[in-house]
């Protein structure tokens, strides 16, 4: 099998004309939905240099709108390129028959189940193209978009494949990379409380900024309701999108008898993962005693978060020695005296470092999901040592879920003032707290939370507090439900920091080519065991396969585990930066 190479084009040009103008180019999140898929690529940052390289497929990302600058792109796909466009591409609508008619606000894409999932995927912009001529080359119309609702009028197809020459260009009316930014991170920055459900179950204008404030769901549109009528965003759409992205672009890879071998999620033997937060309000040592006993009762490990003042000295020996992760909660909440702003964030961090006598402290979760900006946040927890944050997730009992799109640990990307960078802090959201509480969500959405991790192999990550799990009975049930559902679906329990290392680990590895025998030549930043790569087999190839297969992303692939040694020759290295600083691969 030959490997495909893949070029993905972010024009140099054309994003720094956004940049000097204040605005943003999310369109650079592409790369961190590639790389968490980890699947292997090289950026270029302009078109011309599609005739110096060898690609199989090319991903558009940004070009620019003038004819000239797209033209290598045409001639690329008329020598028998694979093109795949995500809401771009306008310059040549004209010469395919089509018309752009602009870009249209929020709305829902019904997509078929081979290029997709089932349920409609919510979009928060898109740039549909109308058929104008007939003389344009032969295509087809794939899926719908629809406006507002997902019974709203359709502005037109969700993807139009066209054949030109010996190739293929394919276009998205949606950005999926913009689509995904917006759902995990809002569409813009937080500096206002945001807008309540009209039923009373989610009343985020509390006067307090918080991660929820710049949530991107619909409160009548993307909630289900339990069997005892909890309300819970239910669908991980960001997630979703990634999925029909990787599908789209490994089958189309294979249709043309080639293979692009990526690596996987998780370790062999791991599927999804779950995770148990605590946030140690209140400080109370007897309830840090009950949470080690039910977690040791379990055989859990979990992610402790402390809050100053903390807890007496000696519990935290006890916390280190049974497994545990402890964490940072920093408080900004100005009621609980707390306040927003860098020096406080270290203030509090190298109390918590004195406190533990840890010289490094890995996560952070903001005490009541308190968060203000875009990237404030994340700038701190860069600049002290903070890998991993924990801060999005939900405050409200109605907002519990996928409100922000993703089970997915991932990079954010910052906004246009820093050339929308990505930080290099790993965010793993959460998404319920204290399940059985009185003001909060009951264990009845646990159930339809696992299904979904499962669905899409992702993290399912509970926040508690140990205060709670200590005075409430109830409480103590719904962790000990959470922990025995998770481990009938086969969840293996993780905590912040090991999730962390693992995702950081496995982006180091990259997969270089493929030998005629099928083994696949990778090269590595660290050393990684038990290392999933899947290897799709194209259509022509799949009875002669003796290996037992699989289908992530919908595709037929051939699973290979390998253990990795760091390598010094890292052959991607030279791709991983340009503009600004932008953090690639």
């Amino acid at each position: 099998m030959k490997m495909a190479r893949v070029g993905v084009l972010l024009d140099r040009k054309a994003a720094l004309r956004r940049w000097d103008n204040g605005l943003n180019v999310f369109q650079v999140y592409l790369g961190e939905i590639l790389s968490h898929a980890g699947i292997p690529f090289e950026w270029i940052d302009d078109v011309e240099q599609l005739t110096e390289r060898a690609f199989d497929v090319l991903l558009v990302a940004l070009d620019r709108k003038e004819e000239g600058a797209v033209t290598p792109i045409w001639r690329f796909a008329e020598r028998g390129g694979i093109v795949i466009a995500y809401g771009g591409l306008s310059s040549l609508a004209g010469r395919l028959g089509f018309a752009d008619r602009g870009p249209v606000g929020k709305g829902y894409a019904w997509l078929p189940m081979h290029v997709g999932v089932s349920h409609p995927l919510r979009y928060l912009r898109a740039t549909p193209w109308i058929a104008m001529s007939e003389d344009g080359p032969p295509y087809s119309a794939i899926g719908q978009i629809h406006s507002e609702h997902p019974q709203g009028a359709s502005l037109g197809s969700a993807l139009l494949q066209f054949h030109v020459g010996k190739g293929i260009i394919d276009r998205w009316a949606v950005d999926i990379a913009e689509t995904v930014v917006g759902l995990q991170q809002g569409a813009e920055p937080v500096i206002e409380d945001g807008i309540p459900a009209l039923d009373g179950t989610g009343s985020i204008d509390d006067g307090m900024l918080k991660a929820d404030d710049g949530m991107a769901m619909d409160w009548e549109l993307d909630r289900l309701t339990t069997e005892t009528a909890t309300p819970y965003f239910a669908h991980p759409y960001a997630d979703w999108w990634r999925e029909v992205m990787i599908g789209h672009l490994l089958n189309r890879v294979v249709d043309r008898g080639l293979t692009l071998p990526f690596v996987g999620y998780w370790p062999a033997g791991i599927e999804q993962v779950a995770m148990i937060s605590l946030d140690s309000d209140l400080n109370v040592n007897e309830s840090a005693e009950t949470t080690l006993a039910v977690l040791r009762e379990h055989g859990v490990k979990a992610t402790w978060c402390m809050i100053e003042p903390g807890y007496d000295p000696h519990i935290y020996p006890r916390v280190l020695a049974e497994g545990h992760e402890l964490a940072f909660h920093y408080n900004a909440v100005e009621h609980d005296h707390g306040k927003w702003g860098e020096a406080e964030f270290q203030r509090q961090l190298q109390w918590l470092k004195k406190a533990t006598g840890l010289t490094e402290i890995h996560s952070n979760k903001n005490h009541y999901t308190r968060f203000e900006g875009w990237g404030e946040l994340f700038r701190w927890c860069e600049t002290h040592g903070i890998a991993s944050d924990q801060t999005r997730g939900p405050s409200k009992k109605g907002n519990v879920g996928f409100l922000f799109g993703t089970c997915h640990p991932y990079f954010p990307i910052s906004w246009a003032d820093e050339k929308n960078r990505l930080y290099d802090v790993l965010e793993v959201g959460f998404l319920t707290q204290d399940l059985n509480h009185p003001r909060l969500a009951d264990m009845s959405v646990t159930v339809p939370f696992l299904e979904r991790v499962r669905q899409v192999r992702g993290v399912a990550h509970f926040l508690f507090h140990q205060v709670h799990i200590h005075n409430q009975p109830s409480v103590r049930k719904a962790l000990r439900n959470v922990v025995h559902e998770a481990k009938r679906r086969g969840f293996v329990f993780w905590t912040g920091k090991q999730i962390s290392e693992w995702e950081r680990a496995r982006r180091t590895v990259r997969v270089v080519g493929i030998k005629e025998d099928g083994t696949v030549q990778l090269t590595s930043g660290k050393d990684v065991a038990d290392l999933v790569v899947w290897v799709p087999v194209p259509q022509g190839q799949r009875q002669l396969s003796a290996e037992t297969m699989a289908r992530p992303f919908g595709v037929p692939c051939i699973k290979k585990v390998v253990s990795v040694n760091k390598t010094e020759d890292d052959r991607g290295g030279k791709q991983r930066k340009w503009a600004g600083g932008i953090r690639h691969g």
